[in-house]
């Protein structure tokens, strides 16, 4: 299987689907085919709400490509790769659709910016945190906006020092960062079709305005995740992080 990004419209559900047999991290090309998709569907006009998911039945996403990075060499590179991610987030923050997220495995480093821009997010049992970026000499500086929005600074503060260590679904559950967490994928899939169902039911000019209360006072971030990316690739490119990559 090739990395890939697709979507494609049941009913007045928006469903936005990505994968990569590397543990469904993500490359620079995947997060452009994000942005691009979220902006589809989201201008759509018979989609009511999006729903996102990841293929398989192991991790949600290992976050970054570690492949990808390891490539990364000049500035302008890296700080394009992570202006994905800012990119990303930016777009979520811009929609005027709420986006149910399906979570059925772990979530690494980037991975878990998409898990904190989701409106309402719904997890297996089995989906445990980990803020890695600390571990490979960088920092999880782009998406520290987003997860801090859900979760606060002290919680954010415990992942990315504890950049080691997972943290399990009820964990995440209890900060904030999931809404839901279920026993098995069957249970998973179920809540879905059920959210996905009672959201597109909802008037879309009531969901418009709530999301955009929801997200009040995050204009900044335009700016501020572009420059948190080039803060991030600055470090990439240090020897501390490169002979790291090299281990990988």
């Amino acid at each position: 299987m090739e990395p890939f990004v697709r979507h494609y419209i049941k009913g007045n559900c928006g469903i936005l689907e990505f994968g990569n047999p590397s543990g469904n991290s993500l490359t620079s090309n995947m997060l452009k085919e994000l942005c691009q998709s979220l902006t589809v569907l989201d201008s759509s006009k018979q989609v009511k709400v999006i729903l996102l998911k990841s293929s398989g039945l192991k991790a949600f996403s290992g976050g970054a490509s570690l492949s990808e990075l390891k490539t990364l060499k000049s500035f302008d590179q890296a700080r394009e790769f992570f202006l994905g991610f800012a990119n990303l987030i930016n777009a979520f923050r811009a929609l005027k659709k709420f986006v149910i997220l399906q979570i059925q495995g772990r979530v690494v480093g980037g991975g878990l910016g998409i898990v904190a821009a989701c409106d309402y997010v719904i997890a297996n049992e089995k989906a445990e945190i980990k803020l890695s970026e600390l571990s490979i000499g960088i920092g999880p500086f782009v998406i520290e906006p987003a997860i801090t929005r859900k979760i606060g600074s002290a919680a954010f503060a415990q992942l990315s020092l504890e950049a080691e260590n997972w943290k399990t679904a009820k964990w995440a559950r209890q900060k904030g960062l999931y809404n839901s967490v279920l026993n098995s994928h069957k249970e998973l899939e179920k809540l879905a079709q059920e959210l996905t169902k009672k959201f597109g039911n909802y008037s879309a000019d009531a969901m418009e305005k709530l999301r955009k209360l929801h997200w009040k006072n995050t204009e900044h971030w335009e700016d501020i995740l572009k420059s948190n990316a080039e803060i991030t690739a600055k470090l990439l490119l240090k020897d501390t992080a490169q002979s790291i990559l090299e281990k990988f």
